[in-house]
C-alpha cells in the first residue's frame, strides 16, 4: 500500500514539475528576445521584440489547428500523426499537459530563426514563415523523434531537442539568412565584386544580451529536465545542463583571448548557449566527463561557426544563431552516439562508442540527423522561395538604413527618452582630399612627434575679452581634466559624451572575430567660458592634463564669444559669468 501511495505521489509531483518545466521553456522566449535585441542595432529593437512575441502567438493557433495532431496524433506509418480536432471535440479527455509542453517547444524552434534574419526581413514575411514552421515543418520531424515515428522506433535518441528543435531551427536560420543576403555594409567588395573585407556590427546593448543568456540558461533547466521521471534522473540532468555550458564558455573565453588578444564578450555569451544546445540531446544519458567534453567542443565550435559563416559562406547572421543552434545541435546529437552511458540514472540501454557501445547508436544518430536535415532543408527552402516570390523577403534599402522599427511598426524608437547613436560600419567615413594626413603623419600607437613644416609657424593673436574653450579627449581623461580646470579657477563647465574620430580613425578592435573600423569612438567634450582667467592658461593647463604622447589625446578649440547674457538677472558679458547673488 505504501508503494502504491509513493508511486501516486511521485506521479503527481512530476506531473506538476512537467508543467513548471513548460512554463520555464515559455520564459525562454523572453531570453531569445533579449539576446537578439541586445546583439543587434537599436533602430531594430522593436521589430525584434515583435517577432519574438508573434512566434509564440502565431504558433499557438497553428499548433492548435494542425501542428499538435501531426506531432502526437495516432501514428500513420511512422511518418506523421493522424490529423484531428480532439482539442475541440473531446476536451475532457484531451492531453492538456502534453499540448502545452510541446507548444512551447514548437515556439522555440520558430524563434531561433529570428536572430539570423534580423534587421532586413519584412515583418509580414516573417509572420508567414512562423506559421509554416509551427504548422508543418517542426511537427512532422518532431513526430519522428517523440511522437512514435520511425526514428523513435529505430532507437534514435534526442531527449530534449538538439536535433528536433535546435538543429532544425538553425538550418532554417541558415537558409533564411542566405536567401535574404547580408545587411548593407556587412561586406566590402572591390570593383570586380569580390568581397575583400568583413565589417562588424556591434550589438547596441550587451547587458540586455547577457540578461537574455541568463534567462535562457534558467529556462533550460525546464527545457532539459521537464520530462524527467525521477529525482535521480532530474539531478543528473541538472548537473549536465550546468557543466556543459560552463565549460563551453571557459573554453571560448580562452580561445578568443589567445586568438584576438582579448576575451570576446559576445562570443562567450554565445558559447554559453552553444554548450546548452549541445548537451540537450544527451543530457539524460551522459555523465560528468561526457558533459565536460561536449561543452569543450561546443565552445570551440561556436567560434568556428561564426568565422565560417562570415569568411567562407559569406552569410550574415547578426546574433550567431546558426553557429549556436545548427552547429551545436548537430554536434550534440552526434555526441549521444559517443558519450551515452548506462551510469546515468534512468538509462539502461543506450551506450555510446566511447563507453563500449560500439557504433550502433552513432549510426542511428547520424541516420536521424541526415533525415531531419533533408526534411527541414527542403521544406523551408520551398517556404522561403514562395514567400520571396509573392510578398518578398527583404525590406527596401532605404527602410533597412532607416531601421525596421520606424518603417515596419511606426515606432520612432524603442528607447523613448534616450538617444542611442548607431556606431556601426554603416557610418564609416572614407579618407579623401580634405582629410589627407600628408607627409608628416603620425603612426598610430607611436609617441607623438612634432611635425617640421617648411613654412614658418605663427600663433594667431587671440582677441581679448570672453572665450569659449572646447576640449575633446578620451573619456578616461575627464576626471584629470576637471581637477586641472578647478585648480586654475574654472568652476563652470558643460560636459557632453560624444562620438567622434580624427583623421587617424582609431585602432581596430575585434568583435566576434571581425575587425571593427573604429571610425566613431566614445569621447568627452568639455566646454568652458573664460573671461577673467587668461585663455592661454586654460589651454596650457588642458594640454598638461591630457598629454600622453599618443594618438587620441584630443583637440582644443577656442572661439571668441561675442556676448553672454544671464537669463535670471539680465547681466551681460563678464558680469553674467559671476555666479553670485
Amino acid at each position: 500500500m505504501s508503494e502504491e501511495l509513493l508511486s501516486s505521489v511521485n506521479s503527481l509531483v512530476f506531473g506538476v514539475w512537467f508543467l513548471i518545466g513548460a512554463a520555464l521553456v515559455f520564459w525562454m522566449q523572453a531570453g531569445f528576445a533579449m539576446v537578439e535585441a541586445g546583439f543587434t542595432r537599436a533602430k531594430n529593437t522593436g521589430n525584434i521584440l515583435m517577432k519574438n512575441l508573434m512566434d509564440f502567438c502565431i504558433g499557438t493557433p497553428m499548433f492548435v489547428l494542425i501542428g499538435f495532431s501531426l506531432l502526437l496524433g495516432e501514428d500513420m506509418m511512422g511518418i506523421i500523426g493522424k490529423p484531428g480536432f480532439d482539442i475541440f471535440t473531446n476536451y475532457a479527455s484531451f492531453d492538456w499537459s502534453n499540448f502545452v509542453f510541446n507548444l512551447v517547444f514548437c515556439a522555440t524552434t520558430a524563434t531561433i530563426v529570428s536572430g539570423a534574419m534580423a534587421e532586413r526581413t519584412k515583418f509580414l514575411s516573417y509572420c508567414i514563415y512562423s506559421a509554416v514552421i509551427s504548422a508543418v515543418i517542426y511537427p512532422v520531424e518532431a513526430h519522428w523523434v517523440w511522437g512514435g515515428g520511425w526514428l523513435s522506433q529505430l532507437g534514435f535518441h534526442d531527449f530534449a531537442g538538439s536535433a528536433a528543435i535546435h538543429m532544425v531551427g538553425g538550418l532554417c536560420a541558415l537558409v533564411g539568412a542566405a536567401m535574404l543576403g547580408p545587411r548593407i555594409g556587412k561586406y566590402v567588395t572591390d570593383k570586380a565584386g569580390k568581397i575583400v573585407k568583413v565589417n562588424a556590427f556591434p550589438g547596441h546593448n550587451l547587458p540586455l544580451g547577457c540578461l537574455g543568456c541568463f534567462i535562457l540558461w534558467l529556462g533550460w533547466y525546464g527545457f532539459n529536465g521537464a520530462a524527467a521521471t525521477s529525482v535521480d534522473q532530474l539531478g543528473s540532468i541538472f548537473l549536465t545542463t550546468t557543466i556543459a555550458p560552463s565549460i563551453a564558455t571557459v573554453v571560448c573565453m580562452i580561445f578568443t583571448w589567445i586568438k584576438y588578444g582579448k576575451p570576446d564578450v559576445s562570443m562567450s555569451l554565445n558559447a554559453s548557449l552553444a554548450g546548452l544546445v549541445a548537451i540537450t540531446a544527451g543530457c539524460d544519458v551522459t555523465d560528468c566527463l561526457g558533459a565536460i567534453i561536449i561543452g569543450a567542443v561546443a565552445g570551440l565550435l561556436v567560434c568556428f561557426g561564426v568565422w565560417f559563416l562570415d569568411y567562407k559562406l559569406r552569410v550574415d547572421d547578426p546574433v550567431g544563431a546558426v553557429a549556436v543552434h545548427f552547429c551545436n545541435g548537430l554536434w550534440g546529437t552526434i555526441a549521444v552516439g559517443l558519450f551515452a552511458t548506462t551510469s546515468a540514472p534512468g538509462n539502461d540501454s543506450i551506450v555510446g562508442l566511447f563507453y563500449g557501445g560500439g557504433v550502433h547508436q552513432l549510426v542511428l544518430q547520424l541516420m536521424g540527423i541526415v533525415s531531419i536535415l533533408i526534411w527541414a532543408g527542403v521544406t523551408i527552402t520551398i517556404a522561403f522561395t514562395i514567400i520571396k516570390a509573392t510578398v518578398g523577403l527583404r525590406v527596401t534599402e532605404e527602410e533597412e538604413i532607416q531601421g525596421l522599427d520606424s518603417c515596419e511598426h511606426g515606432l520612432p524608437s524603442a528607447y523613448a527618452g534616450f538617444s542611442i547613436m548607431d556606431v556601426s560600419n554603416t557610418m564609416t567615413m572614407d579618407v579623401n582630399a580634405n582629410t589627407d594626413l600628408g607627409v608628416g603623419e603620425v603612426v598610430p600607437g607611436a609617441p607623438a612627434t612634432h611635425v617640421v613644416s617648411s613654412a614658418p609657424v605663427t600663433t594667431p593673436t587671440l582677441p581679448t575679452g570672453i572665450y569659449k574653450v572646447s576640449i575633446i579627449s578620451r573619456l578616461s581623461h575627464y576626471d584629470r581634466l576637471k581637477k586641472a580646470m578647478n585648480d586654475i579657477g574654472v568652476t563652470g563647465m558643460t560636459v557632453t559624451q560624444v562620438m567622434g574620430c580624427g583623421i587617424q580613425k582609431g585602432a581596430g578592435e575585434k568583435y566576434r572575430g571581425v575587425e571593427m573600423d573604429a571610425t566613431l569612438l566614445p569621447k568627452v567634450k568639455v566646454e568652458v567660458i573664460v573671461g577673467n582667467i587668461p585663455v592661454e592658461k586654460v589651454i596650457e593647463t588642458a594640454k598638461e592634463a591630457l598629454y600622453t604622447g599618443h594618438i587620441g589625446d584630443g583637440k582644443i578649440f577656442v572661439y571668441s564669444v561675442d556676448k553672454v547674457v544671464k537669463v535670471r538677472t539680465g547681466e551681460e558679458n563678464l558680469a553674467a559669468l559671476n555666479d553670485v547673488e
